[in-house]
């Protein structure tokens, strides 16, 4: 077996003394596979995300990316081994969309250096990925809000990343642009990317995921195969709400009353 890309071991992280969000978070993030964190609002999975990409310092524990602690890597050196789609992100400038992907080369730049043609053609294919070349000398507060997800993809897949940590990449989607996102995330994973993501729409984690990790309120995370942990009676306890697993046209949906 691969050894693992990233590893959490016995995390405790708060943002006030005394309050904890994060308790005995410990977890391997298996290289070449979809991880989905799954779990109610406020259990920390945004939290956990901004750990990972050293944005945030554990209380104690240890985070490491491939078996070296975390705390020994610069930011330019995370930069080129992890990306993050976020959520939502402002932009104070009004940046193209092409302008505004090519940042993603930043961590692969000499000091004060500009990018380079090629540099400027990961760009471009990385636009081309998701759909979004038509667009590129549009100005990004042009933008509807799938577009602008697209866009931020775009921009962390030119960062080269093995590791890409997303939050809620499909909540701005419609269903063509859902579709074409799973198809993208499919590919970046068959391309040998390492992918951590929050969601919490169960039907995108059955589509996607390989592996969960399930967030509790006041318990310490499960993480393993999506088929061991993604069951109806782990979601009815996280949720606190009657659940069920059925399977319509081969494949398995979630139920909820």
């Amino acid at each position: 077996m691969n050894a693992p890309l990233l590893s959490f071991r016995d995390v405790h992280f708060g943002y006030r003394r005394g309050r904890p969000v994060l308790r005995q978070v410990s977890f391997d993030l298996p290289p070449g596979r979809i991880t989905a964190i799954v779990g109610p609002n406020g259990v920390g999975k945004t939290t956990l995300l901004y750990l990972a990409l050293g944005w945030l310092t554990a209380w104690s524990g240890e985070i490491l990316l491939d078996g070296r602690p975390l705390s020994g890597y610069g930011r330019l050196e995370r930069g080129r081994r992890m990306a993050l789609v976020p959520q939502s992100e402002n932009t104070p400038f009004d940046y193209t969309v092409f302008e505004y992907v090519l940042l993603g080369r930043a961590p692969h730049l000499p000091p004060l250096g500009t990018p380079s043609r090629n540099d400027q053609a990961i760009a471009w294919q990385a636009l081309e990925r998701v759909g979004l070349t038509a667009l590129a000398g549009q100005p990004v507060p042009q933008l509807s809000s799938g577009e602008r997800q697209l866009m931020l993809l775009a921009r962390a897949v030119v960062q080269t990343p093995r590791l890409l940590l997303l939050d809620e990449p499909t909540a701005h989607l419609d269903l063509h642009n859902k579709a074409r996102l799973l198809d993208l995330l499919r590919r970046l994973r068959a391309d040998g990317v390492t992918l951590l993501m929050t969601n919490h729409e169960p039907d995108v984690v059955l589509a996607l995921a390989d592996e969960v990790i399930l967030m509790e309120n006041g318990q310490p995370p499960q993480a393993g195969p999506l088929d061991r942990l993604f069951t109806a009676e782990h979601l009815s306890r996280i949720y606190r709400l009657p659940v069920r697993l059925v399977e319509v046209d081969g494949r398995k949906q979630v139920l909820w009353t």
